[in-house]
């Protein structure tokens, strides 16, 4: 360690900062298991044991956010994920380089944008006096309110995800394409292989790794539904789709001060997103010999 203690010295900064901002709070799980009270602290709260994790079972709104939040994460997993793989195997076989830049510098773009903009866009967009309306009625149609018709969030929440994160998500493959032998495009050439071929034999087999290492840690946050975007975006009318879990905690703890029974909830949710990652990791070793661990 003192031969190579300045690099040592250079893993500190962010060694102290994850510590610091992601280990030390996991001592706030305790208010799980109590009945906190802010001017008793967590330590000097009684101990109630699972009292709010039953809770959350026995509440009626429990089934639904757990069905939403789980088919919003799934919905997700099944559109977005494939998406930026598709996207970076139409950028790998461009051949102008300077068209290939302008097209993965526009697809980045929407990813630096801040996600209260793009729900105003969303909103701005699909008013009734809005652009896609105005197209719509345009055509003989009528004007619909899609944010007020639950049929239509999950998809409007999806296909915005998809538009606002699918280039910077295509980068990873891009990269993991980059390190693929030119040669091996070369052979495939000699053999008569064409595009398609050539994808199916070279290309894939070379960023698949990739692919199911990503795949492992999207399972793993398939429960994590951007709550920020549902907030921004729900209102009462769809709360019986939109409703997950990120937006229910939201308004139990943080506007109606429940916090050990918040805290009980989300604790839950974390312990279930890591055994469906362990079980995905699993899989993926058994079936294909890659895994995170």
């Amino acid at each position: 360690m003192w031969k190579h203690r300045y690099l040592y010295l250079m893993v500190l900064p962010g060694f102290l900062t994850v510590l610091i901002f992601n280990y030390f709070p996991m001592y706030g799980i305790l208010i799980a298991f109590k009945d906190f009270s802010a001017a008793q602290g967590i330590l000097g709260s009684s101990w109630v044991g699972l009292k709010y994790f039953n809770a959350f079972f026995r509440d009626p709104m429990a089934f639904n956010v757990l069905k939403n939040t789980l088919l919003l994460g799934l919905y997700t997993l099944f559109w977005s994920f494939p998406a930026p793989i598709i996207l970076a195997l139409l950028f790998n076989e461009l051949k102008s380089k300077r068209f290939k830049k302008l097209v993965q510098t526009v697809s980045y773009f929407p990813h630096f944008i801040s996600v209260v903009i793009v729900a105003g866009l969303i909103k701005i967009y699909t008013a009734r006096d809005g652009f896609i309306n105005h197209v719509i009625t345009h055509f003989g149609g009528e004007a619909v309110s899609f944010l007020l018709e639950p049929g239509w969030f999950r998809t409007i929440f999806i296909s915005s995800g998809i538009w606002q994160g699918v280039g910077f998500g295509a980068i990873i493959y891009l990269a993991a394409m980059s390190g693929i032998d030119p040669s091996l495009y070369d052979v495939a050439d000699v053999d008569g292989a064409g595009r398609w071929k050539k994808v199916r034999h070279v290309t894939w087999p070379s960023i698949r790794p990739t692919t199911v290492i990503l795949l492992i840690f999207a399972m793993g946050g398939v429960l994590g539904t951007d709550f920020q975007k549902v907030i921004l975006l729900y209102n009462p009318a769809t709360y019986s789709v939109a409703d997950v879990i990120g937006s229910y905690v939201y308004r139990q703890g943080i506007l109606g001060a429940q916090y050990a029974y918040t805290t009980a909830i989300g604790l839950f949710m974390s312990v279930i997103s890591f055994v469906i990652l362990f079980i995905t990791n699993w899989i993926s070793r058994r079936l294909s010999d890659t895994s995170l661990f």
